[in-house]
């Protein structure tokens, strides 16, 4: 036991995993600098004896990994079967030392998970000409990256809420470390296999961020922080991936982009001695003593009298089988499937409308140059955007703060979906919508998952946040799937069909939704189970 939590259980086989990742990942180096006077191409070079045997070391050093990581299994009987030990974090105390490292830690962490996916649009042209692939041949990149993440949501979500919230974080990042060999991949097949493998690391560690978050910062500045963390670190996400894509791709080719996963991920291996177990963790799981110390650092302490579980949610632990079946019945159900609706919608706003706008503008009459000027003054226009989104949701009511951006949302694609039956062609209409569908759909995200993390319990709190943010992948994907039938060359039916799930999500969640602001975890979850019992009486 250490004040973090829970230590190591199987402390040898954690580093000899490591060790075996982090060799896999150098076997395969000689081969790129062995290509560096062919300027780093290295398709069609058949892959030598150390590189296969790296890709052989990877696999096995991840379980060796995961296996040092595992709780004790009566410990994770415990954990799986539900234990009622109820406590708070001292939620009116102020923000102290711990908490702020604990928030920096998270948003480095979270700016390593967001770089991974968004160094796809730095890589593609590279890969294209290297590989010699078509733009169709090639669209099967961030395809098969999307399925990665949406997969990774569920599975790494299921993992937290099992196993840990420090140990899913390490695992992610211990699966960045082994994807960098995609970076030496002779063919484009096993560029495929590799980027589903970092796909799933990326998108199971963005639930896991916010859950961990969730569960240790006092309430009083639990929403905004959450907010917050998402903000920052998707935008320094971005600026690192295009920042290192400017520098070293000139030098390195494509290919050391997807090389950085080995620093990156020894980095969060690096800062784990500063992330905390959980204490919600560790005392659902019955670990009281592993709760307290870290609780002690946090101002934090265990309250079996003030913490009650309602009637309707202790019934739930106890007699139902933990699972993403919990999320869609019972409480929760109205909650889970208003998020899940809007998750998907976002998605497809995201990755289907907001990629064709360009190509839609276009065939709107509007040049090529004059589209790309337009698209960044309405970035530019959006940016104080996320400072609205923090003030909205820590100051007025998270559930509305959400509801608002999902109905601002609805109502720019439907400004987009006039301007077109119109004909209309004035930019600055269109800069307008464009600035208000970006403000829009950035305040959605910035609170969607958010959201998740905090009104869930603790047992379905990473399971819940893992769904929730599949289903905005998963909407990315049918973006994608969209967009080879066509659906976004139409840009008056694509705005169209996405603005019925978002309106649809919105009347959701107004009806089922809980204000979570400045309310302790263990009250939301007694303000789910009562509103879900007042509906039950309704009928």
């Amino acid at each position: 036991m250490t004040s973090n939590g829970l230590s190591f259980h199987h402390p040898v086989a954690f580093w000899l995993g490591c060790a075996a990742i982090v060799a896999g990942v150098l076997a395969h180096i000689p081969m790129f600098i062995h290509a560096s006077y062919m300027d780093y191409q290295m398709v069609g070079m058949p892959m030598d004896p150390a590189m296969l045997a790296g890709m052989v070391v990877i696999p096995v050093g991840v379980l060796l990994a995961a296996y040092g990581l595992m709780p004790r299994l009566d410990q994770m009987q415990q954990n799986l079967h539900g234990n009622n030990l109820h406590f708070h974090i001292a939620d009116g105390v102020p923000l102290n030392g711990e908490h702020w490292k604990l928030v920096l830690v998270l948003v480095i962490a979270l700016i390593v998970d967001v770089m991974k996916p968004a160094t796809l649009g730095f890589v593609m042209p590279g890969v294209r000409k290297e590989y010699e692939i078509s733009k169709e041949m090639a669209g099967w990149l961030p395809l098969v990256a999307l399925t990665g993440t949406t997969v990774g949501s569920i599975v790494w979500g299921r993992l937290a809420d099992s196993f840990g919230r420090r140990a899913a974080i390490l695992l992610s990042a211990l699966m960045f470390i082994g994807t960098a060999i995609c970076g030496a991949m002779p063919s484009f097949e096993w560029n495929l296999v590799m980027c589903f493998l970092m796909g799933a690391s990326a998108g199971g560690l963005l639930p896991i961020t916010f859950t961990l978050m969730a569960e240790t910062i006092p309430a009083a500045h639990r929403g905004w922080l959450l907010v917050a963390l998402g903000g920052v670190g998707t935008s320094a996400g971005y600026l690192v991936a295009a920042g290192a894509a400017a520098v070293l791709e000139p030098m390195f080719s494509w290919r050391v982009l997807w090389l950085l996963g080995l620093p990156t991920g020894a980095l969060i291996i690096f800062l784990d001695r500063y992330i905390p177990e959980s204490p919600r963790f560790l005392s659902n799981a019955g670990l009281e003593s592993q709760a307290r110390a870290v609780l002690a650092k946090f101002a934090g302490v265990i309250d079996r009298e003030a913490s009650r579980t309602a009637p309707a949610a202790a019934a739930d632990e106890k007699n139902e089988k933990v699972g993403i079946l919990q999320l869609l019945r019972g409480a929760y159900a109205g909650i889970t499937w208003g998020l899940l609706v809007c998750g998907t919608g976002w998605g497809l706003v995201n990755f289907g409308f907001l990629l064709w706008l360009p190509s839609n503008l276009g065939s709107m009459g509007m040049d090529a140059s004059a589209a790309s000027a337009l698209l960044a003054r309405s970035a530019f226009l959006a940016l104080p955007g996320v400072a609205l989104v923090i003030w909205f949701y820590h100051r007025w009511s998270s559930i509305k703060t959400l509801v608002l951006f999902i109905a601002l949302t609805t109502a720019s694609l439907l400004a987009f979906l006039a301007m077109s039956l119109a004909g209309a062609q004035s930019v600055t209409a269109m800069v307008i919508a464009t600035a208000m569908l970006l403000v829009s759909s950035s305040g959605v995200i910035a609170t969607l998952i958010p959201y998740a993390a905090e009104i869930y319990p603790v047992h379905l709190r990473g399971t819940g946040s893992g769904v929730v943010a599949a289903s905005s992948k998963f909407g990315g994907i049918l973006g994608a799937a969209g967009g080879v039938v066509g659906l976004f060359g139409d840009l008056a039916l694509s705005a169209a069909v996405i603005a019925v799930p978002m309106a649809i999500s919105a009347v959701m969640l107004m009806r089922s939704g809980i204000d979570t602001r400045g309310r302790r975890l263990e009250d939301i979850q007694q303000a789910v189970a009562g509103k879900a019992g007042a509906v039950l009486q309704a009928k």
